[in-house]
């Protein structure tokens, strides 16, 4: 089945479309969830917008819906919390399943399971409350990136060039997390790569894109409010270095035991092998957002982006009856 075969109300039932929610990123989710509301409306879905922070999830029930594309992003919408209470509920929902969905949150997590399976991802310690800058400098070395393991969008990111100024990152990041990653900074290019599945075990690697944000700083402001960062897509790189970076994006992806959809995000410093930064299991659909970007290199817009991601909720149906 196809997601233009999908474009009916007939095809897809009823809809919720999950946005907002409780976490740091709630801002972000109701624009990527707006967007997404508004392609399915275009294509003559029965959609709707749902703001878990507002209603109780049970609602969902109450209003007979068929299937919840998963416009979260963050604590309680990107980390099992909900995709456990749609299955609860036998909502089948766009994305991964409840136990990809936790790990992918956890940044650590997600590294030991990379690093077990021999993928290249920097070294990188827990820090304690205790934690001992002159041990982690000895561990990791200097720069280190300081950030939240359980956050996104580069909240509580820190890059700390002094071990004088690991306590204070730490702090910072404590803020958004009471569990902080110390993690050996790489220098170099910032890439991302968007993968998309098309049926179980179907995974397609969508064009790399490059990241060139002012002074290297790719926070929260240069992500989603600037106008600043320049995004190179298709990267400027060898065919090989491209496709190396898909093929390790694909085997994050299946190593965590992901589905539907998801973005990874690579460093490269120009001469070794790429390395692994983090997955977002739910990437933001705002008119910032890198996915739709890279769909649209193939020649797929946003409105056909949200029928195929959606169209792997179908899956989940198949489950869940």
């Amino acid at each position: 089945m196809t997601a233009q075969r999908l474009g009916s109300d007939a095809a897809l039932g009823r809809v919720a479309v999950l946005l907002g929610g409780e976490s740091a990123e709630r801002e972000i989710s109701i624009r990527s969830g707006e967007g997404v509301l508004a392609a399915m409306k275009r294509r003559g879905v029965d959609a709707f917008g749902f703001d878990p922070a507002i209603q109780a999830l049970q609602v969902l029930k109450e209003k007979s819906v068929d299937r919840a594309f998963i416009a979260l992003h963050g604590r309680y919408g990107e980390d099992g919390t909900v995709q456990g209470a749609l299955e609860l509920l036998k909502i089948p929902y766009t994305g991964s399943g409840v136990m990809a969905s936790s790990i992918a949150m956890d940044k650590a997590m997600t590294k030991r399971i990379w690093r077990f399976g021999g993928l290249p991802t920097p070294d990188f310690v827990m820090l304690r409350h205790d934690a001992d800058p002159a041990d982690v400098v000895k561990r990791l070395g200097l720069p280190i990136a300081v950030k939240p393991a359980t956050e996104g969008s580069s909240l509580g990111f820190t890059r700390v060039d002094q071990a004088s100024r690991l306590v204070d990152a730490l702090a910072h990041a404590r803020q958004y997390d009471d569990a902080v990653i110390a993690e050996q900074f790489v220098a170099g290019r910032e890439f991302t790569c968007a993968l998309l599945q098309d049926g179980p075990g179907r995974t397609r690697a969508l064009p790399v894109i490059e990241i060139v944000a002012p002074q290297g700083q790719y926070d929260y402001q240069n992500k989603y409010f600037g106008n600043a960062t320049r995004y190179l897509c298709p990267a400027p790189l060898e065919s090989a270095i491209a496709a190396r970076m898909q093929d390790l994006s694909v085997a994050a992806f299946e190593a965590i035991g992901c589905a539907g959809w998801a973005r990874v995000d690579l460093m490269w410093d120009g001469a070794s092998e790429p390395t692994l930064l983090e997955i977002n299991t739910s990437p933001g659909m705002t008119d910032h957002s890198l996915v739709p970007m890279a769909a649209r290199e193939i020649g797929m817009d946003y409105d056909e982006l949200v029928m195929q991601i959606i169209l792997q909720s179908s899956l989940k149906l198949e489950r869940v009856q």
